[in-house]
């Protein structure tokens, strides 16, 4: 609860009004109402109308407001700054709570950015732990589980896809600039939900770096691979705890139709090695991604030279996170497709795949002393 706020009806030149007045309270015939609120701590006291100070103020209010080291402080002092600095903090947190969508904030996982953060964070002990339990043990051969999970986001991708498409086309959206419509409407609501389906992938896509893990392939865990999928999880909440509609349609509609066709790649690679002749196009996907992230760029450019009524702080984010993966991305491309390749010594797999596929036959068990190895089991086990 906030502290409480005085009376205050242009009493004295020092008090400011309140930079987020829909959180600041008055005390009005002894009720507490929307009014000003003082930015500067060391001059609080309660005052009425003609400059008169509110005789009362509660002795409690008082003591509350002096334990918190805002009354008789000195102006400048560093009590002062310091709890001016963390009201106003509390404030804003305050404020940005007060205009998150309403429709939202009863659906799974966004009352409280903390199931997300917390999946993140056992997801990135997962990445760094993971592979020191699996440094003794076998790769998990994981076909089927593979095939399944990749057809199935390519489902999930579909439905996210055809429901922002349909969505959109309903309610009359542009694609040059689109307000929220923070309404029930039927159509908004639709998109409000693709979109948090659309929140809700980027969380199932954390299995793909376990996967990975569990399959010893940690050369494809790279900064790319962990930046990605850590930020789009938790960026996205923020996406639909605010945005659940507008602008924000349009990249995650385009970035959905390509999760279709990546996880189609994935899934017919996860086969095995025999159709990899089939899979020639594995790096237009990667050409395919950098064109998403400048047309990215280019529509919110557009909607900001427009003056497009969508929040500018998420036109700004988004810009910057595209530009951000364009680098990323690109250096990967480079590294992967454009620089000689270096030669390579022992025994490798052949027509092997960078991501969640398989790099040779899993049929194979590797046999070490006679005895084969089994999923998950340490050698000597």
């Amino acid at each position: 609860m906030m502290l409480p706020r005085f009376w205050l009806d242009g009493c004295h030149s020092r008090w400011q009004t309140c930079r987020f007045p829909s959180l600041c309270t008055t005390k009005l015939g002894g009720v507490w109402t929307p009014g000003y609120l003082c930015h500067r701590h060391s001059q609080l006291k309660a005052c009425a109308g003609g400059g008169q100070r509110n005789r009362n103020t509660s002795e409690i209010e008082r003591q509350l407001i002096a334990a918190m080291g805002l009354l008789d402080s000195e102006p400048g002092s560093v009590l002062n700054v310091v709890s001016t600095a963390l009201n106003d903090t509390v404030e804003f947190y305050r404020w940005t709570w007060s205009i998150a969508d309403k429709r939202v904030e009863n659906w799974p996982l966004m009352q409280s950015p903390w199931p997300t953060l917390s999946i993140s964070t056992l997801y990135l002990l997962f990445v760094w732990l993971g592979p020191k339990w699996m440094k003794d043990r076998e790769p998990f051969q994981m076909r089927l589980v593979l095939i399944i999970y990749n057809f199935g986001m390519v489902l999930l991708n579909f439905f996210i896809f055809r429901e922002l498409f349909m969505g959109s086309y309903n309610a009359g959206y542009s694609y040059i600039c689109q307000s929220v419509d923070y309404s029930n409407n039927v159509n908004e609501v639709r998109i409000a939900a693709a979109l948090w389906w659309y929140f809700v992938s980027k969380g199932v896509e954390y299995l793909d770096t376990v996967f990975f893990i569990l399959r010893k392939k940690n050369n494809q865990v790279s900064f790319l691979h962990v930046y990605h999928h850590c930020t789009m999880f938790t960026l996205w909440w923020i996406g639909i705890k605010w945005v659940a509609g507008g602008q924000a349609f349009f990249g995650a509609q385009m970035n959905s139709f390509i999760h279709v066709i990546m996880y189609s790649y994935y899934g017919l690679a996860a086969f095995g090695p025999w159709i990899q002749k089939y899979l020639w196009w594995k790096r237009y996907l990667t050409m395919l991604q950098l064109v998403q992230f400048h047309v990215t760029i280019g529509h919110t450019a557009l909607s900001l030279y427009t003056d497009c009524p969508f929040p500018k702080w998420m036109h700004w984010a988004l810009i910057a996170y595209a530009i951000s993966f364009i680098f990323l991305f690109l250096n990967f491309y480079i590294r992967t497709y454009k620089e000689p390749k270096k030669p390579k010594t022992g025994k490798t797999a052949m027509n092997g795949i960078s991501a969640n596929g398989v790099s040779k036959s899993e049929k194979q068990l590797v046999i070490e002393n006679g005895k084969k190895q089994k999923n998950g089991k340490a050698k000597g086990d």
